[in-house]
């Protein structure tokens, strides 16, 4: 769409969202003409693009971060913007249903329903979750008995005091607002848990401890209330003070939404509909934090305390290994800015940036003038840089790692998502097929350059690694844009490293009932 094809009402509107109409019509055109499928090259394999190291190279990254997290360059990035509306959603279908019994369910059961036997499940298992007995005190305020409700059967009762505001109101409250563990001492939400894990290893030498959340805006207020009703009790307990930072999905990321045809979707007052643009929205988010090395991990992956030694180690072994990294660049790349680069530094640099760092030189490096390879090499080395925790494989959705090929027939390391994927093409398939390992979101990133500078992080992202999704609105069909992944076409640009980590460190919380899985139950044995 034309930039003057916008009419005067919709500028207007535009400016109030802070939207700029060429980006407008730069998405409008994005739906008329998608970007093509990414091009998978092969997957990455341990050996071939995935790092298993050794134990002299923990060692290493171990020293590293040490040295690193003690002069304060490490915090912590946790994306949580979200509702829990899909954590409970199963749930939500069942409180919406006409009026049933557990004879009903049970019939249904025996007729092969999977989401009745898995309702049945919740229902048996509800003194395990840790909202229980906030639950329980929620009925009780109204003169209703939890157990007696559950042993007659009244399960759209209990939905209706857990999911609704009449309660505790969990179909609407954010993921990390909502009660994930239990303890002798009471009931953690996900919030906590990343403040508890953070100490263990983004904490300085000063006792600081820097955790930024995102946050959509509607929950702003509450997150920080929570954060400043347990704020005191954590920073006793663990001896430390957290610097921590909230920031929203900004309306001026949203993306325009269009019809069927393509043509710009409008509400029933005429008004031109954006919706929000998925996690890849939040690079602006990233971009203001003005970190240095910093941790990214979901809202959802989180575990009980006694379970963190072996994410705590691995995301120091990663935080040094990224260090570590850094530092052998920014060496490279003061030599490459000298007035004179002799061959053999060319020869060193090149030869590092192959097979250390997987990046593509191109096929003519070779016969290049030495000045010439000198400025490829420091434009390929002074870039964002990012080390990417990757686990075996075990049926998850979303994204993996594998070589890809760019438009202009670069190579290179990336995240991609199964929906990039074109699995019409046979060997597209094949490759997909072929790949070993999974994306669980646990990054170190490195965002300043080798003169402490900050990147501008939106220079590095590929803008037209979109996904386009089909949603609705006022009953009428609408399709959606949401920008590259924050992990995906965001840091397109970004120097990427792969390491292997065990399979424990990935704890994700999608469903309600991902909480009944030992990483988020207790151990008898502790108290």
């Amino acid at each position: 769409m034309a930039p003057n094809s916008w009419t005067r009402d919709d500028l207007k509107q535009m400016k109030a969202q802070g939207i700029d109409p060429l980006e407008a019509s730069r998405q409008a055109e994005l739906f008329r003409n998608p970007p093509p499928f990414a091009e998978l090259v092969r997957p990455a394999l341990l050996g071939d693009g995935i790092h298993r190291l050794t134990p002299a190279q923990k060692k290493t990254a171990l020293e590293k971060y040490k040295k690193a997290v003690r002069k304060g360059r490490f915090s912590k990035f946790v994306p949580a913007s979200g509702a829990a509306s899909r954590m409970f959603h199963l749930l939500m279908k069942f409180f919406q249903r006409e009026p049933f019994s557990e004879v009903d369910l049970k019939k249904e059961v025996l007729e092969g329903k999977g989401e009745s036997r898995q309702f049945l499940e919740f229902m048996d298992a509800l003194s395990r979750f840790a909202f229980f007995d906030e639950l329980g005190r929620v009925l009780s305020r109204n003169g209703r008995d939890l157990e007696m409700l559950r042993r007659e059967g009244r399960f759209q009762d209990i939905l209706r005091a857990l999911l609704l505001p009449e309660g505790l109101n969990y179909s609407q409250k954010p993921k990390g607002l909502v009660r994930f563990h239990g303890y002798a001492s009471g009931g953690r939400t996900p919030l906590e848990e990343h403040l508890v894990e953070g100490v263990q290893y983004a904490q300085d030498g000063s006792k600081r401890c820097r955790i930024h959340f995102t946050v959509s805006e509607e929950h702003e207020k509450d997150c920080r209330g929570h954060f400043m009703t347990v704020q005191e009790i954590y920073e006793k307990k663990y001896r430390v003070k957290f610097d921590l930072g909230f920031s929203v999905q900004g309306a001026g990321t949203n993306t325009l939404a269009v019809d069927k045809g393509n043509q710009p979707f409008r509400d029933k007052e005429g008004k031109l509909v954006f919706r929000p643009a998925g996690h890849g929205a939040l690079l602006e988010n990233l971009n203001r934090l003005k970190g240095d090395l910093v941790f990214i991990k979901n809202i959802d992956n989180v575990t009980l305390e006694h379970h963190l030694e072996t994410t705590v180690l691995w995301k120091k072994i990663l935080g040094g290994y990224l260090a570590e990294t850094q530092e052998g660049i920014f060496k490279t790349l003061k030599k490459l800015h000298a007035k004179k680069v002799s061959p053999r530094v060319l020869g060193q640099a090149a030869l590092h940036a192959q097979k250390e760092l997987g990046l593509d030189l191109g096929e003519d490096f070779k016969n290049l003038p030495g000045k010439t390879q000198a400025r490829r090499l420091a434009g390929l080395l002074n870039r964002p840089l990012r080390v990417c925790g990757v686990v075996k494989a075990q049926g998850e959705p979303g994204g993996g790692p594998y070589w890809l090929k760019d438009s202009k027939g670069h190579v290179s390391l990336q995240i991609v998502e199964k929906a990039q994927m074109d699995l019409a093409r046979k060997d597209q398939k094949e490759i997909f097929e072929g790949s070993t390992h999974f994306n669980p979101v646990d990054l170190v990133c490195g965002v300043r350059d080798w003169k402490g500078r900050l990147f501008d992080l939106k220079k590095y992202r590929d803008p037209g690694a979109v996904f386009i999704s089909s949603k609705s609105m006022e009953g009428r069909e609408l399709k959606a844009l949401e920008l590259p992944g924050l992990w995906n076409g965001a840091m397109a640009d970004w120097i990427t490293l792969f390491v292997e980590v065990p399979l424990e460190t990935f704890n994700p919380v999608k469903t309600v009932m991902d909480l009944l899985k030992p990483a988020h139950q207790p151990s008898p044995s502790v108290k």
